[in-house]
């Protein structure tokens, strides 16, 4: 006879998992489905299905005042009838890049960081490795210090670069450390030593490829995390194209429950977005083999 925990106990941990996944999906899934309704007055959205929230959202539709929509900007022309200028949305384009160039520095940064603590005894590693995880505060917190640290930098599209690497660093460093610390990374070094690899060879070609999981893993934390920090960019950024956490917030607080809606689920988007691209770029990119 089965034993009553194997009956009992199989079926019921697929019920709680099954359970939490719907209750961490829920909200983002009615949060799609809101944005595509007229209106949401009671307790379920009503009015399906109209493109009208995501055309505002998108500047495709005229909106006014404080309810301001992403502005698109000329992006290139094509030599087509005399001349056909193609727009792109400066907002969406403006914030990816920010948060890319935050993740460009944490991993020109973090991963060294993350290689010598897990690798190497030396006097005052504890202090970097504390130090590595310092700046991990509250934006706002990194906002005035940052303010008063760096007054150049402040309201510029390099500050705020800076400022999300500075900000999400940490998750970087111990996502990869904790990789590093999983493999041997002696037995590895030596063998591609042995066989006449440089150690900027071994680094690049031997260690880094095997911690690919913990690099790409960091890279989708700390870019999704830069792409909606509010309370830093709130207080840094100056004037002009704002960043996309401004333009969340802007909706959130100005716009129907509707037009939220749409605005969250573009964010969404973009995350799923850019979380597959990195997965792709890392994975190829990592990828030594023929070489």
């Amino acid at each position: 006879m089965t034993p009553l925990s194997r009956r009992v106990g199989r079926p019921a941990v697929t019920v709680v998992l099954l359970a939490t996944v719907t209750f961490l999906i829920a909200p983002v899934a009615l949060t799609i489905v809101a944005s595509f309704a007229r209106e949401w007055t009671g307790v379920f959205p009503s009015g399906f299905v109209t493109f009208r929230n995501w055309q505002q959202v998108l500047g495709l539709a005229d909106t006014i005042g404080s309810q301001r929509s992403m502005g698109w900007d000329p992006l290139f022309t094509l030599p087509v009838n005399g001349g056909v200028t193609v727009l792109a949305p400066s907002e969406l384009f403006f914030s990816v890049g920010l948060a890319l160039g935050g993740v460009l520095i944490n991993l020109v940064v973090g991963v060294p960081i993350a290689y010598a603590v897990a690798r190497y005894e030396f006097r005052g590693r504890e202090w970097v490795s504390a130090v590595s995880v310092l700046p991990l505060v509250p934006g706002v917190v990194l906002g005035v210090a940052f303010l008063r640290a760096y007054p150049t930098l402040s309201g510029t599209s390099f500050g705020l670069i800076v400022g999300y690497s500075l900000l999400k660093v940490p998750f970087m460093v111990m996502a990869v450390r904790s990789e590093f610390e999983s493999m041997p990374l002696r037995q590895l070094e030596e063998s591609a030593r042995a066989l006449g690899a440089s150690w900027p060879r071994t680094f690049l070609t031997v260690i880094v490829p095997n911690a690919r999981s913990g690099i790409v893993s960091g890279a989708i934390i700390c870019w999704t995390l830069a792409a909606a920090e509010f309370n830093f960019s709130y207080i840094v950024w100056a004037k002009g194209t704002q960043p996309l956490a401004l333009f969340l917030q802007r909706h959130i607080s100005n716009s129907t429950f509707t037009k939220a809606a749409a605005a969250v689920s573009m964010f969404f988007c973009i995350v799923v977005a850019i979380t597959l691209l990195l997965q792709a770029v890392g994975t190829r990119g990592f990828d030594t083999r023929g070489s």
